[in-house]
């Protein structure tokens, strides 16, 4: 991948309380939890030097407040399109719970009752890939992770489907680019989280090998 092209730096919100039960949290305004707060901040440091054209945060306070913590509050605009699946009926369940009563279920393939499909999510980030494309610089986004996930697939042209494929914890950085020109793009970091405090508190051995941004 050459150096040459913009990049879409893409930051999930740290942790809330619902992270660490696994209930569903789309439009449900949560904060982030203290561990949340300290791996937020660690995020600015990963970013220190890269200079953004343009930074946008999704509405909720959980990705506002971790833009805030990694020091881009003053440059981000909000953005609607950024905010986390609406999983309807099934907000705040558990997917363990979920498939005690349907035993099939995918949300990339399902998505939610009285909540988004997989189409209104890919058509939502369609039009954020489509605004990325204009901006002709390096942009971060702030975002939660499964809104995220399919952003990803969008990014490269595949169906939100394989998004079920993109494993992204709390706080962690990943990046999109392009390979040998634009129309190859590509996702060039996934889910980078060497910043990240574990949650025993205790700082991850220097071996653990990552990517590089």
């Amino acid at each position: 991948m050459s150096d040459t092209f913009p990049m879409v730096y893409l930051a999930r919100h740290g942790e809330t309380a619902w992270t660490i039960t696994g209930q569903h949290t789309g439009l449900t305004d949560l904060p982030l939890t203290e561990r949340g707060e300290s791996n937020a901040r660690r995020l600015g440091p990963r970013m220190a030097g890269i200079a953004f054209a343009k930074v946008f945060t999704s509405p909720l306070q959980r990705a506002r407040r971790t833009c805030e913590l990694a020091g881009f509050a003053q440059a981000a605009e909000l953005d609607g399109d950024l905010v986390e699946w609406n999983y309807g009926r099934y907000e705040g369940k558990r997917t363990i719970d979920i498939l005690r009563e349907r035993p099939d279920w995918q949300l990339f393939r399902d998505g939610c009752p009285d909540g988004e499909s997989p189409k209104q999510i890919a058509d939502r980030a369609d039009r954020v890939v489509a605004r990325l494309r204009r901006v002709g610089g390096n942009v971060l986004l702030f975002s939660s992770g499964h809104f995220l996930r399919v952003l990803a697939t969008r990014w490269i042209g595949i169906q939100a489907i394989h998004g079920e494929a993109l494993m992204l914890s709390t706080a962690s950085l990943s990046s999109l680019s392009y390979e040998n020109n634009f129309s190859q793009p590509a996702i060039s970091l996934w889910n980078d989280d060497r910043h990240v405090l574990p949650s025993n508190g205790v700082e991850r051995s220097p071996t653990r090998q990552h990517a590089s941004v």
